[in-house]
């Protein structure tokens, strides 16, 4: 039986995710809960092996289905050997992307379709269904501009340039209108504001 809580970070490379992640885990603990932060794909040792095939921008001739079905690989195995104990522990999940990455990319980008997102997202997920989601949401533009600021190399993903961006933008917002506990917020304004916005939101849950 579940006794943690699950909470997901989505958005486009260089939203944000991480430094919000961050704020969400220090007041997660500030408050007494135990946490754990992961990261999809990866957070296992199968997983990362995956996550560096999935990455390399060496690998430029892999097929959008091969892509498909390597990230919900990683995702069954980071679900069945961290996520699903740590819930059932009591532990509070961070995680850094999940199945919803998976339908702005693979399924509204790539044009796999979401249908068949969803039912692998449920094979690889066994129904572990995140209780929110925040969704910073930022222009493919202003997302490169962090990231060059940063110095940050580019990945396979990001190297497919701002009009792909775009496209997983535009996934992302679209899917979160079907999906209520996905809290979209305006990932241009201020690091604070945005983390007024999730503690407020993590607050309701609890």
């Amino acid at each position: 039986m579940r006794k943690g809580r699950f909470i997901t970070f989505e958005g486009i490379d260089g939203c944000g995710k991480s430094t919000q992640i961050g704020i969400a885990q220090k007041f997660l603990n500030d408050m007494g809960y135990e946490t754990m932060i992961v990261r999809e794909p990866g957070g296992t040792v199968v997983g990362e092996k995956i996550r560096t095939i999935l990455l390399d921008k060496k690998n430029d001739s892999m097929v959008s289905m091969t892509e498909l079905l390597l990230y919900e690989a990683a995702r069954a195995q980071i679900v069945e050997e961290k996520i699903i104990p740590a819930l059932e522990a009591g532990t509070m999940v961070i995680c850094d992307r999940f199945y919803d990455s998976t339908a702005a990319y693979q399924g509204y980008a790539r044009g796999l379709g979401t249908e068949l997102v969803e039912t692998l997202n449920d094979i690889a997920a066994k129904d572990c269904s995140p209780d929110i989601t925040f969704l910073l949401d930022l222009t493919p533009r202003q997302a490169l501009e962090r990231r060059k600021a940063r110095g940050e190399d580019e990945d396979r993903l990001e190297a497919m340039g701002t009009s792909f961006q775009e496209k997983v933008r535009d996934g992302y917002l679209l899917w979160a209108k079907s999906h209520p506990r996905i809290r979209t917020i305006d990932a241009s304004v201020s690091v604070e504001q945005i983390g007024d916005e999730v503690i407020s939101c993590l607050s309701a849950i609890l």
